[in-house]
C-alpha cells in the first residue's frame, strides 16, 4: 500500500503512513512561471493499493487532485482510492436560486473519475458524499476533538446553528455532558441575541463545535454571547480552520479560551490530528 501526498495535506499523509504501516510515494510537484502544475510520480505503484491525500481548496489544489489520480492511473494500480481531508466547494449542495451550479455535485463527478473510492472528513453534509459516482464515505473528527477537549473538564457543548447540532450531541456523548444549540432572536433591526435553547451557561465550561470556521464572524457573536451569559471558559473547535482575514482576532477579542481546529487545512490551530479516524475508515473498506 502506498500514500500520495498532494502539495496541501503533506501532514496529513505522513501521519496517515504511520497509522496504516503504508509506504510514501515519491512525488514531485511544481508550479511553471506562468500558474499551471507539474506532477510526476516517480515510485512503481503498478499493482498496488494507492492512496492519494490532497485538498481541493483553495482552487490550485483541484487541478493538482486531477492530475495526481490521472498519473496514478496511468501506473496500473490495483485500487485508487482518494483521501480529501477539507472538500472545497461542499457547501453550494443544492440549488437556492434557478440556474445556480450546485458546486459539490459538479466537483463530486469530476473527482470520482478513475478512482475506486473516496473518502472525505467532515463533509458540510453527509449526503455529499452520495454526490460521487463511485463508493464513497466520510469520517468525522469529532472523536479526535473530544480527546483533546477531554482534559479542560467541559459542561456543555455547543452547535452554533440547529443545523450542527448532530455533531454536539456525539461530542457531548463522549465527554459525559450536556448538549445543546445556539438559537438566533432578533431584538431590532440592529441586534441579534445567540444562546442556548435550553440550557444555562452561566459558570459553566463550555466548548463550540464546528464544522468549518471560515471569516469567524458567526462563531466570534456566538462567543461574545456566551460570555455575556456568564460562560467561565469558552473553547472554540472545529474541523475546517479556514481563518480568513482577521477571524482569530474576531474569535479571540470576543472571549474565547482557545480556539483549536484539526490539520485538514494546517495552521497554527491545528492541534488535532485525524489521521486516526481517516485510518479507521479505510480499514473498513480494505479489512485485509
Amino acid at each position: 500500500m502506498y500514500v500520495v501526498p498532494g502539495s496541501a495535506s503533506k501532514s496529513i499523509a505522513s501521519h496517515l503512513v504511520r497509522e496504516l504501516s503504508a509506504d510514501t510515494a515519491d512525488v514531485e510537484i511544481r508550479r511553471f512561471i506562468d500558474g499551471e502544475c507539474y506532477v510526476r510520480v516517480k515510485s512503481d505503484l503498478k499493482g498496488e493499493d494507492v492512496i492519494i491525500v490532497q485538498n481541493t481548496y483553495p482552487d490550485e489544489n483541484i487541478i493538482e487532485t486531477i492530475l495526481l489520480k490521472s498519473a496514478v492511473k496511468d501506473m496500473e494500480p490495483k485500487s485508487i482510492t482518494l483521501v480529501i481531508p477539507y472538500l472545497g466547494y461542499a457547501r453550494q449542495d443544492r440549488k437556492f436560486q434557478d440556474g445556480e451550479a450546485v458546486s459539490a455535485k459538479a466537483l463530486a463527478r469530476i473527482l470520482s473519475i478513475d478512482v475506486d473510492l473516496v473518502i472525505t472528513v467532515d463533509p458540510h453534509k453527509n449526503y455529499i458524499v452520495d454526490f460521487f459516482e463511485t463508493k464513497a464515505s466520510f469520517c468525522s473528527a469529532v472523536p479526535e476533538i473530544v480527546k483533546y477537549l477531554l482534559p479542560k473538564d467541559i459542561d456543555v457543548v455547543l452547535a452554533p446553528d440547529k443545523g450542527a447540532v448532530e455533531r454536539a450531541e456525539e461530542a457531548a456523548k463522549i465527554l459525559g455532558c450536556e448538549s445543546d444549540f445556539l438559537e438566533k432572536k432578533r431584538i431590532s433591526d440592529e441586534i441579534v441575541e445567540m444562546k442556548p435553547k435550553e440550557i444555562e451557561v452561566k459558570k459553566k465550561t463550555v466548548a463550540i463545535i464546528d464544522d468549518i470556521i471560515s471569516t469567524g464572524g458567526t462563531m466570534a457573536k456566538a462567543v461574545e454571547e456566551i460570555r455575556k451569559q456568564g460562560a467561565k471558559d469558552v473553547y472554540v473547535a472545529c474541523t475546517h480552520g479556514l481563518f480568513i482575514g482577521n477571524a482569530i482576532d474576531k474569535i479571540n477579542r470576543a472571549g474565547a479560551t482557545e480556539i483549536i481546529s484539526t490539520d485538514t487545512i494546517e495552521n497554527a490551530y491545528s492541534k488535532v490530528k485525524v489521521a486516526p479516524q481517516i485510518a479507521k475508515t479505510l480499514k473498513e473498506n480494505f479489512p485485509n
